[in-house]
């Protein structure tokens, strides 16, 4: 299971992030402190898994966005991965060709996303065109609303 997901600018500047455990927010705040540290560190070719307290850390980089996810020792890397991946495609298709200023603008959209595609830390949805199709979905409740706004 994720025990976060997050987002982070090439700057250190965090975008996103979603917790699927209960901390404090000064224990969250600490730990997305050192983990922004730690993964900004790395060099580009070295491998993107890294052991980090009790847990394990995958992240990817697309353009000048890192994602990350923190996941129990016995949790699939590989897995994980694809589980980014998936999620930057998501981000892709909907935004198309994602990048951070649609992160930024488009915030609510982004975890929206994020949680139709993950639940509790676990796949919810492996069918990109389910995801896609809930996300228009609501889109398409949001329309009326915004216009008699």
């Amino acid at each position: 299971m994720n025990s976060s997901f997050t987002e982070i600018y090439r700057q250190g500047k965090l975008r996103l992030q979603k917790w699927y455990v209960p901390l404090s927010d000064k224990e969250k705040k600490k730990i997305t402190r050192e983990l922004v540290q730690t993964v900004l560190a790395r060099k580009p070719k070295m491998c993107s898994f890294l052991e980090w307290r009790d847990l394990k850390i995958v992240y990817k980089r697309y353009a000048s966005l890192y994602f990350c996810c923190a996941i129990e020792d016995q949790d699939n890397e590989l897995i994980t991965l694809e589980i980014i991946h998936r999620y930057v495609e998501l981000l892709d298709k909907y935004f198309g060709s994602v990048c951070e200023l649609d992160i930024i603008f488009n915030f609510e959209k982004a975890y929206f996303i994020l949680d139709e595609f993950l639940l509790g830390g676990e796949v919810q949805e492996t069918s990109k065109k389910n995801v896609l199709k809930a996300i228009e979905q609501a889109d398409l409740l949001q329309e009326p609303q915004e216009i008699e706004s």
